[in-house]
């Protein structure tokens, strides 16, 4: 039987990691969108955008990645293409999301498998409209960059 000290110990270690996660910046590496921030997009909240520093949210991740200045969710569509729609709303539909290192991924347990490509679709000025990225399609008509990966600050 465990002593007192000993499951503290064990409830500890458990609660511990969780507490200390703190939100993080979700940023993006490479042309068009090098060091733009993931944000939800100033003329539709319900858009994740990646757009200027100035303006970026912070969010937990773990399963499902929320906003801790919205408290909104980032959810996945279903969308028949292979770019799924992002979009952010008050409940977490999507508990698929993970991290690999610093890198924002999809969990190979999930229906999408391992994904760590996004594909990021010019709406305005510095905004550029996020969709995970599961093959090579894109939006006719729209100037878009794919392949492209998210990623927390530097780890350095």
């Amino acid at each position: 039987m465990l002593s007192s000290l000993a499951r503290f110990l064990l409830v500890s270690a458990a609660v511990i990691p969780a507490a200390l996660a703190k939100p993080e910046q979700i940023r993006g590496v490479s042309s068009p969108i090098f060091h733009f921030y993931l944000q939800a997009y100033p003329q539709d909240p319900t858009i994740p955008v990646m757009g200027p520093e100035t303006s970026s949210e912070y969010f937990n991740i773990g399963g499902t990645i929320q906003s801790t200045n919205s408290s909104m969710y980032l959810n996945i569509g279903s969308d028949s293409t292979s770019y799924k729609t992002l979009t952010f709303a008050e409940a977490g539909s999507t508990d698929a999301w993970a991290l690999e290192g610093d890198t924002i991924i999809t969990s190979q347990s999930s229906s999408f498998g391992r994904q760590l490509n996004f594909l990021v679709c010019q709406l305005s000025g510095s905004y550029w409209q996020v969709y995970l990225q599961t093959g090579s399609e894109t939006p006719a008509g729209k100037t878009c960059s794919n392949y492209q990966s998210l990623h927390l600050p530097c780890l350095c």
